[in-house]
């Protein structure tokens, strides 16, 4: 096997300590790099942290490590198109641009400084190269539990070339015994599930230091009654059942309410407690990305995902133009304009785009 200089992304946390360890033990030459990609601002940011945890790992494993700052360019492409979607009244994600834009972008030049030939990741997924198409493909790996496809749909074939996935036939337990076994730090340490590098905190409250405020009525989809009050409607998605305000309304059943619709013309949310009205079965993308540089077919089945570990759901994608146009054989829940639909055949990742809207 060949040995190779390899730039592993330490973020921290227990999944990128054992992919550098996976490497180191094969034998590679491994550096570690941080990446600080949000400037702190409160005690619930926990950069600081994970930055002593990446190094502690370095230095366990005795790889250099350096901490690079790519706050600048994350707020530039990542984070300024993120609250103009949010303005825009969608629901962007801000994790798939972070992977395009930042770990498979800045950091591989970065990476290719430090004379890298390969760069590796903590994410769940596995590539393989289709000796037939000539093209990298990307695959569910062996964790679907944990599989991270959807975030990294957005990538091309030079980004998918250029970086291994050590933790592709590992599932997360036996992730955390390696890491226990090494003596890790981080082998018992929460995973994160905030917005990309901004870490965990109330979300509502964090966009309100960039969105104004707008409050307007919450409105019973079925009678037209208001029943509530908002704060803007940028600041809730489809859906969402959280953080309404709404209690106990008279002549109603003590059950959930749901986020039916948003009509920003009117400032109003509209709410309901039939959680099917939530369903459909078309939707329409745009921005579109092909992992092989190219789809399938001008029509074609393949199976789609609306959201980050929603279920896979088979489909017909008619592609007109730079649009897709997709027909759920079963309804799926809360089509989400600004979220992206990803598309597989089987365990493959085909690509994906984001979401309009509902037809």
């Amino acid at each position: 096997m060949k040995k190779n200089r390899i730039v592993v992304g330490l973020s921290g946390g227990v999944d990128s300590s054992v992919a550098a360890k996976f490497l180191v033990d094969q034998g590679h030459e491994v550096i570690g790099v941080f990446m600080k990609n949000w400037e702190e601002d409160g005690p619930e940011c926990t950069a600081p942290r994970d930055v002593l945890d990446a190094e502690k790992v370095a230095k366990k494993l005795k790889i250099p490590f350096y901490n690079v700052n790519f706050s600048k360019i994350y707020f530039q492409e990542v984070f300024e198109y993120f609250l103009s979607e949010t303005r825009a009244g969608r629901t962007p994600n801000p994790d798939i641009l972070c992977n395009k834009f930042v770990k498979f972008g800045v950091f591989w030049e970065k990476a290719k400084e430090l004379g890298a030939e390969f760069i590796a990741t903590g994410h769940y997924a596995k590539k393989n190269w289709n000796e037939h198409a000539k093209k990298w493909e990307l695959y569910i790996p062996e964790d679907k539990e944990k599989d991270q496809t959807y975030f990294l749909h957005a990538l091309n074939q030079m980004q998918l070339s250029c970086v291994i996935f050590p933790l592709e036939n590992l599932k997360k337990k036996e992730v955390r015994r390696i890491a226990k076994e090494a003596g890790f730090q981080t082998a018992e340490k929460k995973d994160s599930t905030g917005i990309c590098f901004i870490g965990e905190r109330n979300y509502s409250q964090f966009l309100q230091k960039f969105l104004k405020k707008s409050p307007g009525n919450i409105i019973h989809e079925e009678t037209g009654k208001v029943v509530g009050k908002h704060i803007g409607t940028n600041f809730y998605t489809l859906g969402q059942r959280r953080e309404l305000g709404v209690g106990g309304v008279k002549g109603m059943r003590e059950a959930p309410w749901f986020i039916i619709r948003k009509e920003r013309k009117t400032n109003e949310l509209f709410i309901s407690q039939d959680e099917k009205k939530l369903l459909a079965t078309k939707l329409v993308a745009t921005n579109l990305n092909w992992i092989a540089g190219e789809p399938p077919s001008k029509k074609f089945n393949c199976g789609a995902r609306i959201r980050y570990r929603s279920e896979i759901v088979s489909c017909e994608v008619t592609l007109k133009k730079e649009e897709a146009f997709v027909n759920f054989l079963t309804p799926v829940r809360a089509i989400t304009p600004g979220q992206s639909v990803v598309f597989y055949d089987g365990k493959v990742c085909l690509g994906g785009g984001e979401i309009q809207g509902k037809i």
